[in-house]
């Protein structure tokens, strides 16, 4: 595929799926429906995810590359490449990258409200609490 060809492609996904910016890397919607939500979340070296709960939906995440370290409730796992983790709905739980390059993930989130305001952040290092 020739240079113009491929940066019009980029140009209409962009314009598609936008990404979301945010102090830990960035985020797009993949896939939405009344009940569900797929995201593709980048996380940027050495940042995390405010530790949060949701009232309303749960999560299931798949690590697509990087090293995640993934708190859920009381309990810390380390999540390689193709490693998955069901967050159950209002359970505390925060995602960070452990390792030395970008962290990309697949989180399918499920329930009866997906809106962004349905966080609960306990804590968070950008001071978003």
């Amino acid at each position: 595929m020739n240079n113009f060809f491929l940066q019009l492609k980029n140009l209409i996904k962009n314009f598609i799926n936008p990404k979301i910016m945010r102090p830990w890397g960035n985020y797009e919607v993949l896939a939405e429906g009344t009940n569900y939500q797929i995201k593709r979340i980048e996380v940027n070296i050495g940042a995390s995810l405010s530790l949060q709960m949701h009232h309303h939906r749960a999560e299931y995440w798949t690590v697509l590359s990087g090293l995640a370290e993934v708190t859920v409730n009381e309990n810390i796992f380390t999540l390689k490449e193709m490693e998955s983790i069901d967050i159950p709905l209002q359970a505390k739980h925060r995602l960070r990258n452990a390792g030395q390059v970008p962290l990309f993930i697949i989180e399918v989130q499920n329930g009866d409200y997906l809106g962004e305001d349905d966080i609960v952040r306990f804590s968070d290092i950008y001071g978003r609490v």
